[in-house]
């Protein structure tokens, strides 16, 4: 049986895993898709994080037995890469873009950050993520259209979007691990309190001028990601 915790010393086939047709590696066809396979993994991963996923939770999830899927997803690695394409097809976009690229870019990804909202387990999952899907690729074509008036070259154009993504996911998920951590009572208060104790203890002057000058005033976590989002791409280089 394949083992979940060890990785092909091959890596990945992308030909192999995206331009194959929908049908197991092996063995009789069983009653079931890679589709489906895909959605319930996706559902425990929603329902009970990304640790909850294994080959054996999502076989009993589907009605089958592990041996048979891993016909169609040989290990875990595999069976992420799915997950992400999968939920990745939520992001298709429907309107051209307006030949504004900094707000098109926004909003591409303002739709990036609600995804990861609902789906808490990706921008972990993204980070160890290698091979573009069918889903993944129609966003990338999108972004690129995006940014076609920033006379940015096509190398500098991927970069961007990688770091746009790669920015949303970091944000994302430290908003989505503090939303946690703020359930326990007080929690934000003690910790406001210990850094101005820390700030006046005359060793930190430029942290104590930070905390106690006038910034922008408390607002909701999706203001912040609004005034940290115009920040990065307000701030983009398109010379180079």
């Amino acid at each position: 049986m394949p083992d979940e915790a060890q990785p092909k010393a091959a890596g990945l086939d992308p030909e192999q895993l995206w331009l194959r047709s929908d049908e197991p590696r092996r063995g009789r066809r069983p009653s079931f898709s890679r589709e489906a396979i895909t959605a319930a993994a996706v559902a425990v991963a929603d329902a009970e994080g990304l640790d909850a996923v294994t080959m054996r939770r999502v076989a009993a999830e589907v009605g089958a037995g592990v041996m048979s899927l891993y016909s169609y997803a040989p290990d875990k690695d595999t069976l992420l890469e799915l997950m992400v394409d999968h939920i990745t097809a939520e992001l298709a976009a429907t309107d051209p873009p307006t030949g504004d690229w900094r707000a098109d870019l926004k909003a591409l990804a303002h739709l990036q950050r609600a995804h990861m909202l609902r789906h808490p387990w990706l921008p972990a999952a993204l980070a160890t993520r290698r091979s573009p899907g069918p889903h993944t690729l129609a966003v990338l074509e999108h972004a690129l259209a995006v940014l076609r008036p920033s006379g940015l070259a096509g190398g500098a154009k991927i970069e961007v979007f990688a770091q746009l993504t790669a920015f949303v996911a970091g944000h994302t998920g430290y908003e989505i691990a503090q939303a946690r951590t703020a359930e326990a009572p007080g929690r934000a208060e003690a910790e406001a309190r210990y850094l101005l104790a820390v700030a006046s203890d005359g060793r930190h002057p430029e942290l104590l001028e930070a905390l106690t000058t006038a910034g922008p005033s408390p607002t909701t976590p999706e203001a912040t990601f609004t005034r940290f989002l115009g920040r990065l791409i307000d701030g983009l280089d398109t010379a180079g």
